[in-house]
């Protein structure tokens, strides 16, 4: 049975948030039937954006846990789509109690999706098997460590755990989303780039060339931007429309088409690059450690190593979204043959 919902939609001045609040802008009311939609929002411009596409803006402190609460609350906010931090998980701890009090106080049910990333199920958290996200995965989440030079990095797995943990304890239905590598241009009103391939550019422009950072041939999962927000909406769709769908310790979704090498969109970036005079050849190498200080010094190194950002293992399968209905339009290798768009956006955003 469906029942009416007021969302909370986080991150809207984002990339995946971002195209995410215009994607639903732009779908028709009778296939999304909720009531209000809220964006958090913290400056008055970015308040004036989400009025544009039709959202209702709300500040909230998130360092504070009763503004939290009482805005949940008041506004009897029943679905949160948390897209803000993959690392800690505080903040959504209190969303998920205030979740339970607007269940008790409406009787509707209530539901907070996680964004976290691909990387939380690869080998930058001790991760070398393949995976699906119908695996049981909040076990592996619960007990997998990361490498000794990533010890840190186990916390992104703890916090889908916990948050599961979480929702359990307070009658709310969890779901944990899986963004990988992203491309395509966003169409919100703010960043409208990625992460991953972004990193590649800005480590090849301070380089001087495109390396690799591992041995082998690793893989990782990729997925163009429209698809990756279609799973979200789908997720959203089967919620507003009262589906049950898989959640709590089953509810793990990853947007992906499929897995690429590395060495190909290395391959391929460099390829393009080097057109563009960004770089002197096209030739790919393994990079050595003065390498790896060049590419660092043109890289936010508060989101990890070299490594961590432009590279690894992760042999992750999408098979959940495919159950409650999506269909990625975008086949693995299009993030390839997209190359020079896909580089002329970064080297354009970048500069611009």
């Amino acid at each position: 049975m469906s029942q009416t919902h007021n969302i909370l939609l986080t991150g809207t001045s984002g990339y995946l948030g971002g195209t995410l609040l215009t994607h639903l802008h732009d779908q028709p009311k009778s296939t999304l039937p909720y009531n209000t939609l809220y964006a958090l929002v913290r400056t008055e411009s970015q308040a004036l954006s989400v009025r544009e596409y039709g959202a209702t803006p709300l500040t909230i402190d998130l360092n504070n846990p009763t503004s939290i609460t009482t805005s949940i609350v008041e506004h009897e906010i029943s679905i949160i789509f948390f897209l803000i931090d993959a690392f800690l998980p505080h903040t959504q701890k209190t969303m998920i109690s205030a979740l339970e009090t607007v269940r008790r106080k409406t009787g509707r049910n209530v539901h907070f999706l996680h964004t976290t990333g691909a990387k939380a199920f690869s080998s930058h958290v001790g991760i070398a098997q393949e995976l699906s996200d119908t695996d049981e995965l909040y076990e592996i989440q619960r007990s997998t460590n990361a490498p000794r030079e990533y010890s840190w990095f186990s916390q992104i797995a703890r916090t889908n755990a916990d948050i599961i943990d979480a929702a359990e304890e307070h009658g709310v239905l969890s779901y944990i989303f899986a963004p990988c590598i992203v491309y395509g241009e966003g169409t919100g009103y703010g960043n409208k780039i990625s992460i991953q391939d972004v990193a590649v550019v800005k480590a090849a422009r301070a380089a001087g060339r495109v390396y690799k950072v591992d041995a082998g041939k690793p893989v990782w999962p990729v997925s163009h931007i429209h698809d990756t927000t279609t799973l979200y909406a789908q997720i959203l769709r089967s919620i507003l429309c009262g589906v049950e769908i898989p959640h709590g310790r089953d509810g793990f979704y990853l947007a992906s088409s499929g897995c690429v090498a590395w060495d190909d969109i290395y391959s391929a970036f460099a390829g393009v690059l080097y057109k563009r005079g960004v770089i002197d050849d096209a030739v790919v190498e393994m990079a050595d450690g003065e390498a790896l200080g060049r590419m660092g010094a043109g890289l936010d190194l508060r989101n990890g190593g070299v490594a961590v950002q432009l590279g690894g293992s992760c042999h992750f399968a999408a098979v959940n979204g495919s159950r409650i209905g999506w269909r990625p339009e975008y086949p693995p290798e299009h993030i390839l043959e997209a190359a020079d768009q896909e580089v002329d956006l970064i080297l354009g955003t970048l500069d611009g």
